[in-house]
Order: C-alpha cells, then structure tokens, then sequence
C-alpha cells in the first residue's frame, strides 16, 4: 500500500478519535426499528429481507416514516443493499445511478452537478435541495453550488438515500424546484469501528472510517472520507472572445476532498455536523485554475412528545460556505444561512393527518475580488420567514387524498404561496396509481441581487423562479419485485438569467415559461437473496420561446445494474449508465459531448466470513472500478457563452483496498 493511503489512512483514524460522532435525528413518529432486524444488519451488512421492496418506508415526501406506496411524492430508495453491493467513492458516483438524475458541469464554480429530469436551467445545483436527515444544506451567496458535499460527503455512513423527483417546497422552501435528495444516515446500534483504505495508479488514493457509540440514551455516530484522484493531463482549446484569442493550452487538474460527519443523540436532543471540501479545475475565457470550495453543516434539534396525537419538533440549523478562486476570476465567497425551524405533526385518526409549522432564517453573504487592490463587489443580508401545512385524509383503504401549501415571505418580496395536493389509489393489490401536482420555488441568491462586479452586475427587483408540476406515476411492488413509471410536465416561471444583450450584463427574469416534460421509469427485481437486477430510462424534452439551449441533459440516457452475492462472501456488482448525445457542439475546439456508457464495477471478498466464521470483527478486499470502456468524457461548457466543451472524467480509474471492522459482542 502506498506511504501517502497509509498516512492518510492514520490520519482519519485519529480524526475520529479525537472529534468523536453522531447518530440520526430521531424520526417524528418515534419508531424504532425491531431489536431483531438491528442485529441481523449489524452483524450481515449485506443480509436482504425480501419483504423490504414491499415495505420499504420513507420519511422525504410528508416529514414521517410512512410506506413507499403512500409517499405523495415519485420518490427512488437507494437502499443500504444497493449502496453496499454497488459502492462508490463519492455522492455524485452514487447519484450517478438513480432513475431521473443526470451528472453534470459548469465551466467555473460547479464541476459537480446534478439535475432531476434533464433540468438544468441554472449553471449549478440550485434546482435541488439537498437535506441530511431532512435538515436543509444551502448555499445562499450564488444560489446552489453542492459539489462539496457531491464530491466529499463520507458516503459510508449512509443508511439510505432517498431521491424526491419533483417539487418539495411546500415542506422544504427554497431549491426544493425539480428534486429534494435527503441523505440517511446509520442510527448506533452498538459500539463498532471500521477503517478502509485503497490505492491506485497515479497517486490515487482514499480513506474513510466510521465509528459508533452507545450508552444508554446516549449514541454517537461519526465519520470521515478523504479521496485524491489522480491529475489528468490534458490540452484544452480555449475559442476567442472579447478578452482572449483563440488558444491551446496544457492542463493539469486534481480533484482531491475530505469530508466528516458528527452526530449525536440523547432521548429527545440531537445534534449533528457536517464538513465537505473540494478542490477541482475550473475554465474561465481562457484561464484555466483551481476552485476550492469548503460548507459547514450543523443542526440542533429537540423532539417533544405533547400528547398521543400531537408530537412537534424544534430545529436549529446552521449552513457556512466558502469559496475561494485564486486564479481568474480571482474571487472569494463566504455566506451562511441560519434557520429556525418549529414542525408539528397531529393525527386525529388512522385516517387524519395534518402536518404543520413555520420557520424563520437569515441569509448574509460577501464576495471579494482579489486583484490589487481588492474590493468587495457584492456584501448584503437578507430575513425570511414561512409558514406550511400539509393534511392527508383517507377517504377508503384504497384511495387518499393529500393538499397542502407553504407561504412564505423573502426579504422585500412580495409574499409567495406554492401549493400541493394529489390522490394516491390503489386499485388492486401491489398496484398504486398516484396524480399529483406541485409547486416550488428558488428565492434569488444574494449574488443575484446585490453583485457589482464590472461586466455583471445583481438585480434588486428580482422575484423567486417558480414551478408547476404535474406527475401521473403507476407502479407495482411487491416483496421481490419494483416497478415503476411517471408522466411529468413541468411549467417554469420567471427563471433567472443574465441578459447578454447590454454592458454589463444584468440578472434579469425570463418573461415566457420553459416547459419541461417526459417519461421516468424505473425497475428492481431480486431473483433471489443472491441476485438484483435493477434499471431505469428517463426520456425528456423541454422548450422556450426565448432561449434556444435551456439545458445540457440529453434528451435519453438509460441504467442498469446486476449484483450476485454469494454466501461464502465474494461479492460482485456491475453497473452501467448510459448518457445520450447532447446536440449544438459541432464547432466545439475540444471533445464533442458525445453519447457514452460510465461503466463502474465493485467486487468485494469478506475473508473473515470466509475463513474464521466471525461476525464481531474481521477483514475484507475489495475493488472499485469506474469509467470501465476507458472514455474520457467531456461536456458542455455550460454558462460559458460559448459551444465549448470541458474535461470531466478523465478514464478508467481502479482502487484496490483494505476494510477492517470490530463490533460489540
């Protein structure tokens, strides 16, 4: 093993030891799992109930624990089944294989996007919100950048993933657009340690380790990551603009992140944390350069059980990010927003729910222009407020109906109100038919707003992006057996954009709607404990009067997954995403976005279970491989103003590693 995994392997090791860790926020309706199924997952992380398809239970879509078929939402489980059978070093690896999502780029701040049904409007993440234990992670200064988080995140904490395709801002506010993704994470279930380390060519290497504690009421759950791809040397074609003549240059781009996650529980308090850090390449008219961006999280949170009926829950929740340039444009961000939350939950019956609550949150952020002299070229602060509600009432056994609302008032903005109301009805058994319509949207960002940077300047009388959308999903599920499909169309209203046609640009709203639409479909199917086999393909189509290109999605892309574990402990998992060709880069200086399959493969061999018969500590190898066909992948430079393409993945790249584990007898 190379000195540089080892050192960092030691290192993540002490961090743990010295910071300590933390488990979930309880969930509001108080349940715990059976005694007896904690221990089977704790002692077999990769022992499958075949009853969990048909009883699979989500909290995203209503804020309580309720069964996937109830979900007012068309919502993917990325369960911890599927996390350990198909790995993945980083957030973004695992995104990259749910139904609906598409990996993306910008050409500066955002090397690592996601979008929900081909949208990407934005140059980052703003469309989706990203929550850890239903707890909101924003960044407010630009208005959505999350690659820390999809880059550094220590992924093997989580339990589940649970990925909302459509709006959420009724429950969750502002970005909860097009896509809500609320990471899981494992609740202690006793005291445990585990490390893992891996090496590959080119100085790759990473690290992760994750603790837990239990004493009583008291548990703690930690964790860290740190992850260094190795640099990808490449030529880059710059095209001429008003600043640049045409050129080539050499590029040399790293992409290296760290990670850590804090969480503690005691009967009613919990209290969790979060840092994420990347450092990636950016391109900017001809300048190429580095990126670093750095987000702390943190959430204290009270639970009080008021009565049979009535439980609600207090939240504080904290989100600092900054991002620093050093090369052109040469600028430095910092923001934070702070958030206080009150949730209700009451059940009058077994067929009456309301959800209800109001929050409050302020937003404050600068940006500084390093050149010489600096200066600051946006510093402002903004208060909001908001109050939801959300009532479920079942008319039959077979047939719910669910409305609900968020009004909510954003600085010297008008008020705003979003709806949302459905009908789920399941006709015949395993079979759920849902018709829902939802609206969200996406407060301007504080640079939006206030930044006086020469050749673009914010716009004070901006108004929130607004959204319609309407999803027909019919699915079936039973204990072996997921399938699903969903009609959606989406109505955007007053999207923010700059306006290239004065000096210097101005962030305007659009003045006619985009229309997303198309179809998400979904399958998983276990043939038996051994083997899963999973797929999905998402079509879409969006348009505008206005603007010629809305997004850089393909209209198709496709995935499919086969995993076979056996019961001697090798495991081995294959998975492959598909990503359509993107038109209109013809006269491109560098690699067109042609259509490519981002092939990844995880093999994983438990020695101890093989050969000493334990399951209170041990010892396995494993393998991870991406980018098998060896493609290097270039997409659109997005947000650049010109048909340029950028580096994103530079080929194949396997890491060969270690895990060591104990666990309480």
């Amino acid at each position: 093993m190379p000195r540089k995994t080892l050192t960092l392997l030691c290192a993540a090791v002490c961090l743990l030891i010295a910071s300590a860790a933390f488990a979930q926020v309880p969930q509001p309706d108080g349940q715990k799992p059976p005694e007896d199924s904690k221990q089977d997952s704790a002692a077999n992380p990769f022992l499958v109930d075949l009853d969990s398809l048909a009883n699979m239970k989500v909290t995203t879509a209503s804020k309580f624990s309720e069964q996937l078929s109830d979900a007012p939402s068309d919502i993917t489980v990325v369960s911890q089944d599927e996390l350990q059978r198909f790995g993945g070093l980083t957030l973004a690896e695992i995104l990259n294989r749910v139904a609906g999502l598409n990996g993306s780029s910008s050409y500066f701040q955002d090397r690592s996007t996601i979008a929900a049904r081909g949208d990407q409007s934005r140059l980052d993440s703003g469309h989706i919100l990203l929550l850890i234990n239903g707890r909101p992670v924003r960044e407010v200064i630009e208005g959505g950048v999350d690659s820390d988080i999809l880059e550094s995140f220590p992924v093997s904490i989580l339990e589940q993933i649970e990925v909302i395709k459509g709006p959420g801002s009724v429950l969750y506010g502002s970005d909860a657009f097009s896509g809500v993704i609320n990471l899981i994470t494992k609740k202690a279930v006793s005291d445990s340690i585990s490390v893992r380390a891996a090496g590959g060519l080119g100085s790759a290497a990473t690290t992760s380790a994750e603790a837990m504690l239990v004493r009583g009421d008291f548990s703690l759950v930690a964790a860290g990551q740190y992850h260094q791809f190795p640099l990808w040397s490449t030529i880059y074609g710059s095209p001429a603009g008003p600043t640049n003549p045409e050129s080539f240059k050499s590029a040399s781009l790293r992409d290296d992140g760290a990670g850590g996650y804090l969480g503690i529980n005691y009967k009613g308090f919990s209290f969790m944390s979060s840092y994420t850090g990347v450092e990636e390449g950016t391109f900017v008219r001809g300048y190429i350069g580095d990126v670093r961006w750095k987000k702390g999280f943190a959430d204290l949170g009270y639970s009080l059980k008021v009565s049979r009926k009535w439980q609600m829950n207090f939240n504080f929740t904290y989100n600092r990010t900054v991002q620093d340039a050093p090369d052109y444009p040469s600028i430095l961000r910092d923001s934070h927003e702070a958030l206080l939350e009150w949730t209700n939950f009451y059940t009058f019956s077994e067929s009456d729910r309301l959800t209800f609550g109001a929050l409050f949150s302020h937003d404050a952020g600068v940006e500084t222009v390093l050149s010489k002299p600096s200066f600051i070229d946006a510093n402002g602060q903004r208060s909001s407020g908001a109050f939801y509600a959300q009532y479920e009432h079942k008319l039959t056994d077979d047939l719910k109906l669910i409305g609900g609302f968020q009004a909510n008032k954003i600085g010297n903005i008008a008020l705003n109100v979003v709806p949302r109301f459905g009908i789920l009805w399941n006709p015949a058994a395993h079979v759920t038919l849902k018709a829902l319509y939802g609206g969200a949207f996406r407060a301007p960002s504080l640079d939006e707003t206030l930044l006086t940077f020469p050749a673009l300047k914010g716009n004070p009388n901006l108004v929130p992006e607004t959204v319609g959308t309407l999803d027909l999903q019919a699915s079936y599920q039973t204990h072996h057996l997921l399938l699903s499909a969903d009609y959606f169309h989406s109505r955007q209203n007053d999207l923010i954009l700059k306006d290239a046609n004065v000096f210097p640009n101005i962030y305007m709203n659009s003045v006619t709607p985009a229309i997303f639409q198309g179809v998400d479909s979904e399958g998983k199917y276990y043939f038996r404990k051994s083997w899963l086999l999973m797929g999905s393909a998402l079509y879409q189509a969006n348009h505008d009067s206005d603007i010629t290109e809305l997004s850089p999605i393909p209209a198709f892309s496709a995935k499919a997954g086969l995993s076979y574990q056996s019961p001697s402990g090798a495991d081995v998992s294959v998975f492959d995403a598909y990503q359509g060709h993107i038109p209109g880069y013809s006269l491109a200086l560098n690699p067109r976005p042609n259509a490519f399959h981002s092939v990844s493969a995880h093999l994983r061999i438990d020695l101890t279970r093989r050969w000493v018969k334990t399951d209170h500590q041990g010892i396995a190898a494993f393998l991870y491989a991406d980018n098998l066909t060896n493609t290097p992948v270039w997409l659109p430079a997005w947000g650049s103003g010109q048909p340029n393409t950028i580096p994103v993945n530079r080929g194949r790249t396997i890491f060969f590693g270690m895990e060591v584990w104990r666990k309480a007898e």
